[in-house]
């Protein structure tokens, strides 16, 4: 089986180097990797490059403006040739065997969304390793890092919704558990390697994911105003402290 690779990037040069050597040697061969990047203005096309040579064909290089994180993602998932689909951030990294592993855990079902452990790293040092269980998407997110999803998920029920800037991965599985089709299946290796720090961790990202779940009815529209009234008043406490 094809299995494709998504990064999505924009000024990555710092850290795309390692998130493409780590797809470039693993140990499955059979490997697309897309890259679509968002139009960036330092070094990380030149980097890109400098690797398109090792992969040759097996490569597909996208450069232009996009809407967003999951904007780009869509392109990806449009692009992508193989039958077994991983998103990997550009300042993420694989394992060496992460897709030979995901591969060799596939079973025949047509809709299939597969997840291993994810190690989380924060000023260079590891930081956990866990695998949230699917079991309890309502209480949280999985490792979307550590997902990979077959083609057909995406071809017949749809990818990332635009209206969500930093939860839109959440709201997709949150799709999925709905659907009796799409099975979900837990991994025992560890996959991929996440950095902490980024968008999700932000105070705009928290007040999307109060939304989203409020749209899904994990909370009441009572708990979801409670909890916007709680940020706010934090969010002043912060502003006459300093």
């Amino acid at each position: 089986m094809k299995v494709s690779i998504i990064t999505v990037c924009y000024n990555s040069a710092a850290t795309i180097r390692r998130t493409i050597e780590s797809v470039l040697w693993q140990t499955y061969q059979d490997i697309e990797y897309v890259i679509v990047d968002g139009a960036s203005k330092d070094e990380t096309l030149q980097i890109i490059k400098e690797y398109q040579k090792l992969f040759g064909e097996r490569m597909k290089l996208v450069s232009e403006p996009d809407k967003g994180i999951y904007d780009a993602m869509n392109k990806g998932i449009r692009l992508a040739g193989g039958g077994l689909l991983g998103i990997l951030n550009s300042d993420d990294f694989y394992e060496p065997m992460a897709v030979e592993y995901m591969v060799n855990s596939m079973t025949d079902d047509k809709y299939q969304i597969l997840y291993g452990f994810m190690r989380s790293i924060r000023d260079n040092m590891e930081f956990s390793i866990d695998r949230r269980s699917h079991k309890f998407l309502r209480e949280g997110m999985i490792n979307h890092p550590a997902c990979f999803v077959t083609k057909a998920v995406y071809e017949d029920y749809g990818c990332f919704d635009l209206q969500y800037i930093s939860a839109a991965d959440y709201d997709f599985m949150l799709r999925m558990s709905r659907i009796d089709a799409v099975k979900f299946y837990p991994v025992d290796y560890l996959i991929t390697n996440f950095s902490l720090g980024g968008m999700c961790s932000t105070g705009m990202a928290w007040l999307e994911l109060l939304r989203l779940r409020k749209n899904y009815g994990i909370i009441s529209e009572k708990e979801y105003r409670k909890e916007i009234i709680k940020d706010r008043i934090y969010q002043m406490y912060r502003k006459v402290c300093k």
